[in-house]
């Protein structure tokens, strides 16, 4: 059956039959599949990158500058294919990827890397957004939804391979002499002339007459001044500081490219990138408000869990992938299943209540998690969010697409992807920053569990882990300072008590001279005897309070923590004092960017250290956790008041073709009539 048959029996013949559609999302799919496992393969691999590019703290750039640019080209994409057609700029997309893709494989520095990852950010926008907008024309909304899980299962198979492609890339030292890393980007170039090919023979869509039409030039340019320093300070702020300067400099920028953007749109009326005459609609509206909502939640997600599956669970990215397939296929399955029901009934006002609903109750679990909680119910948690996802990626994309005609159709398509994409800007930056702002202080937070702490002291004061080299980066990071902090005070402390021992033993001797009891010439003898027997009497009472203490002959003291017992029962003694430190927030460590740019030590390190680590990590995803379930909530309230028309039963290019057949019929009915009454008008004056 053919997807866009018209249920009208007025209706032309169906402009493209199902043989078609399919080799058109044959083509459609190739593109998607390079831009999404670009992505998953590059997020494997950066930190291997920036290690070899000596640029790690850099790394924030490289992802910030493909973010900015694919957000912003993803409106102006959607407005020129609106002019000049979709298959130019989609095929245009694809070779400013592959252009960037290449670039970036000779990379030597983070910053080069960070520019060459904007080109392909460039066609990023393009290869992401192009498929929608052709859906949109070819495919009629209630049978559109039926098709989403050929995409779906674009984002699945590359969500599962990426990983394991980018870990073997970014494992290995050379492939064919060029570094490992580097085939992350070179990678993109035969998948890309692949895709080239593909959409160059199959995707040929019916021409529509073109019209007459403005460049919104201005409006291009003021949304670039309006998102460019909003979506840097957004990535950047806890590093700037959110009231520095620059930061400050920024949110005027913006203000004054978002004010310049609304008078410029306002000014090119249908001409505009994003026409405001859009937003008039209640149902684009509303979809492109829940949209942020969601894209706020969906991406705070898709970053959090695998740092936690990594971190916590102590799972390798490859593996973290795979632990990740839940969430997917939740995904998959509500979205075939609901695009079934869509395409049957031509109602889905219900799919975005259930997914926001089902979203929040996916986070609302992930609430529970402890840092030892089993991988099983996470899994759980993401099974659920992913059948949030499912019911509500495609619909709201439909939503808008149905609430405008062919002319704005790509412009439609592109604004809710836009705005999606603002929401999971915001969503990265927000939650992110949330989550290594939070951690420092929750590390430190945790010690005030006496299991944590007592376990976590006793390994910090054993020697033997202590020094091992597998433990070198968590010893300076978190229990170094608490180490020298506690063993200096402690030994200020045993040698303050014996030295007031010696001096009590030598002015007792001293005093007995004065009296006449003892000789002034046995002074010094009677002296080092009495400091002796003092020092003697003063460690055996010290090493009661103090077993790891030490009093040399000399009376210097030194701490042994060799002694498992000794450390033992000096530990338990300690931890009750730190822990009322910690609990109070006076804790002395030093936990930087460094410890948490740089995580590998987790994986080799003894586990009494790294608990604090993953407890406090674990604290502070559970409150990014809270804050996108609060988000996702807030777009269920939303979602109840979502006014969706019923879908129409038509494709936009089979209305638009319906509407020339039937203004060609009309004017062909009007000259006939005019015809025929020529013709008999003209039989009244024959002789």
């Amino acid at each position: 059956m053919s997807a866009t048959v018209a249920t009208d029996p007025r209706s032309s013949a169906p402009i493209m039959t199902h043989r078609m559609i399919l080799f058109v999302i044959f083509g459609l799919m190739a593109g998607m599949f390079l831009s999404a496992l670009d992505q998953t393969v590059v997020g494997t691999a950066i930190r291997t990158i920036g290690d070899d590019l000596q640029g790690l703290s850099l790394q924030a750039w490289v992802t910030t500058a493909y973010l900015i640019v694919s957000t912003i080209s993803t409106p102006i994409y959607g407005k020129l294919s609106d002019i000049f057609g979709r298959r130019p700029l989609f095929l245009i997309a694809i070779v400013i990827f592959i252009i960037g893709s290449v670039l970036a494989s000779f990379s030597t520095s983070m910053i080069e890397l960070a520019a060459f990852r904007a080109i392909q950010g460039l066609g990023a926008g393009g290869l992401m957004s192009m498929p929608l907008a052709i859906m949109g024309d070819i495919l009629a909304p209630r049978e559109r939804a039926k098709y989403q899980g050929y995409f779906l299962a674009v984002f699945g198979i590359s969500s599962v391979i990426g990983p394991l492609v980018g870990g073997l890339f970014a494992g290995s030292g050379e492939i064919l002499f060029i570094t490992g890393w580097r085939w992350v980007f070179l990678i993109n170039v035969p998948i890309g002339i692949v895709a080239l090919a593909i959409v160059w023979r199959f995707l040929h869509i019916p021409k529509q007459p073109r019209h007459s039409v403005r460049i919104d030039w201005w409006g291009a340019t003021t949304v670039i001044v309006a998102l460019v320093p909003l979506l840097l300070v957004a990535e950047q702020g806890r590093e700037w500081g959110w009231g520095s300067g620059i930061a400050i400099a920024c949110y005027v920028i913006g203000a004054i490219g978002i004010l310049s953007f609304v008078i410029a749109e306002t000014l090119m009326k249908d001409d505009a990138l994003i026409p405001l005459k859009l937003f008039r609609s209640p149902t684009f509206s509303m979809a492109t408000v829940i949209g942020v909502l969601v894209g706020f939640g969906m991406f705070g997600a898709m970053l959090t869990l695998p740092l936690y599956l990594q971190l916590v669970l102590g799972s390798t990215p490859t593996e973290s992938g795979f632990q990740m397939l839940p969430m997917i296929l939740g995904l998959m399955i509500a979205s075939i299943a609901s695009g079934q029901i869509i395409a049957r009934t031509g109602q889905y006002r219900i799919f975005p209540i259930l997914g926001t609903l089902l979203m929040s109750v996916g986070f609302f679990l992930l609430t529970f998690m402890k840092f030892d909680t089993t991988y099983w119910f996470v899994a759980g948690a993401m099974l659920v969010i992913g059948l949030g996802l499912g019911q509500l990626m495609q619909t709201l994309t439909i939503a808008s697409q149905n609430s405008v005609g062919l002319r704005d159709m790509g412009v439609a398509t592109s604004s809710s992807t836009f705005f999606r994409q603002i929401g999971g800007t915001l969503g990265t930056a927000v939650l992110l920053s949330l989550l290594f702002t939070l951690m420092p202080s929750n590390i430190i937070g945790s010690f005030s569990d006496d299991s944590t702490l007592t376990g976590a002291l006793d390994a910090a004061f054993d020697p033997a882990v202590a020094t091992a080299p597998q433990n070198e980066q968590i010893m300076e990071s978190i229990y170094t300072p608490i180490v020298s902090r506690v063993t200096e005070q402690t030994t200020a402390q045993v040698q303050d008590g014996v030295d007031q021992a010696t001096d009590a033993a030598t002015q007792a001797v001293a005093a007995q001279v004065a009296a006449g009891q003892i000789p002034a010439a046995a002074q010094e003898a009677a002296t080092a005897a009495a400091v002796t027997q003092a020092r003697q009497a003063a460690a055996q009472q010290i090493q009661q309070q103090v077993p790891v203490a030490r009093v040399a002959d000399d009376g210097t003291v030194s701490l042994d923590f060799s002694d498992a017992a000794a450390r033992s029962a000096f530990v338990t003694t300690l931890a009750t004092t730190l822990q009322d430190q910690f609990t109070a927030g006076d804790g002395d460590t030093s936990i930087g960017d460094s410890t948490l740019n740089d995580t590998s030590f987790l994986v080799s390190a003894d586990p009494r250290l790294t608990k604090p680590f993953l407890v406090g990590f674990n604290s502070s995803a559970v409150t990014v956790y809270w804050v996108a379930m609060s988000v996702v909530l807030l777009a269920f309230v939303l979602s109840l008041f979502f006014k969706t028309p019923p879908l129409r039963a038509k494709s936009a290019l089979q209305e638009a073709a319906d509407e020339r057949d039937e203004k060609q019929a009309a004017e062909d009915d009007e000259q006939a009539r005019a015809a025929d009454a020529a013709t008999k008008t003209g039989s009244l004056v024959l002789p």
